[in-house]
């Protein structure tokens, strides 16, 4: 349980440092240059899906798994359907 719960904080940090560093991307270049360049704007667009998919994929997971056990929770005792 605890190198789950390990893994698990890397993996949040992880997500909120992408999502952390594009906003500080591109705010500097905006200070910078009054604009945002294109590969800033795919280096923001790529931590963003990145960030997203790590913070859902878990979420994703979890509900399937309920899913999964609901149902055979209803296959294995039809009386008791939730």
């Amino acid at each position: 349980m605890r190198k789950k719960n390990w893994y698990a904080i890397v993996q949040y940090s992880c997500a909120v440092l992408l999502i952390i560093s594009s906003i500080v991307l591109a705010f500097v270049q905006v200070l910078d240059i009054d604009d945002v360049a294109n590969g800033t704007l795919m280096y923001i667009a790529q931590a963003f899906l990145l960030a997203g998919s790590i913070f859902g994929i878990g979420y994703y997971i979890q509900k399937f798994n309920h899913y999964v056990e609901q149902q055979d929770t209803a296959a294995n005792h039809p009386d008791k359907i939730e």
